[in-house]
């Protein structure tokens, strides 16, 4: 058997798993992948079907296969086409696409903020990390939409009935808008210091989420971590700080604190 067993046909495997371990790459966080797991559960169960001589179901999961052969194409058109630019792109690389898309988010987010900051109208942005936000995130009106620049802004605009509430983003998505966030148990602060940055403060004191603030007053942006407030922002320590939140790789994720901290220091310098 061994014998016809060529150097060539190891080649193939190879080269045959790299490319399907990259298209699952760029299925990673879209609906997509969802259905490649289901895909996978009715493939194992037809799989046991067939050994156990179920012909019934096995006939039933052939027909349901068959149709979702025809659906699949129609129903999951915009995610099939991005992965097809993607890989025109030659963006197959995980680190790459990772790096591109914290670049993405991050710009969206500073821009949102720093408009928000020019025209004075306050914002309070939570970023979820370790310690999970449900409490708060759950009664407040949930979105489940991509960060953009325009959403925010649209969020925190002075007509909108949710701008006076925080909103709370977990890595890529922004999971609610309107939200109530407990204030500060801190009696020693300032009087400048409103009900925005109080929050703000009382968030990071109850979780090690970072939170970030622009003051409608005083058209400036603030950071809150750990129970610590940082004032006056630039725009250039806004984004960095974003990259280190969305290109934080999970086995960095317990010094990330410290190298933020790190980082506005060094550039306060």
């Amino acid at each position: 058997m061994l014998d016809f067993f060529r150097w060539h046909d190891i080649l193939d495997i190879i080269i045959i798993t790299v490319i399907i371990h990259r298209l699952l790459l760029l299925l990673v966080g879209t609906r997509a992948m969802q259905l490649v797991k289901g895909l996978l559960v009715l493939g194992v169960v037809a799989s046991l079907a067939r050994v156990l001589d179920l012909r019934t179901l096995s006939w039933f999961l052939g027909k349901v296969l068959g149709v979702l052969i025809i659906a699949i194409p129609i129903v999951f058109q915009p995610e099939l086409r991005r992965m097809l630019e993607e890989l025109g792109r030659g963006n197959i690389w995980r680190r790459k696409r990772a790096q591109k898309k914290a670049e993405t988010l991050s710009q969206e987010i500073t821009r949102a903020l720093g408009y928000l900051k020019g025209q004075k109208i306050g914002a309070l942005l939570v970023l979820q990390r370790e310690t999970g936000l449900r409490d708060f995130w759950s009664t407040a009106v949930r979105l489940n939409a991509e960060v953009s620049q325009e959403l925010i802004i649209a969020i925190f605009w002075p007509d909108n009935p949710l701008h006076d509430g925080a909103v709370i983003i977990d890595r890529d998505m922004i999971l609610s808008a309107g939200t109530y966030l407990p204030l500060t148990e801190n009696t020693n602060l300032s009087r400048w210091i409103g009900t925005r940055h109080r929050a703000a403060l009382g968030v990071t004191e109850v979780s090690d989420a970072i939170a970030l603030v622009v003051s409608e007053e005083r058209g400036e942006i603030s950071l809150a971590i750990n129970g610590h407030l940082s004032r006056n922002l630039k725009d250039n320590q806004v984004y960095k700080l974003l990259m280190h939140y969305f290109g934080a790789e999970e086995k960095e994720r317990h010094s990330f604190l410290d190298r933020i901290q790190e980082e506005i220091r060094s550039l306060w310098q």
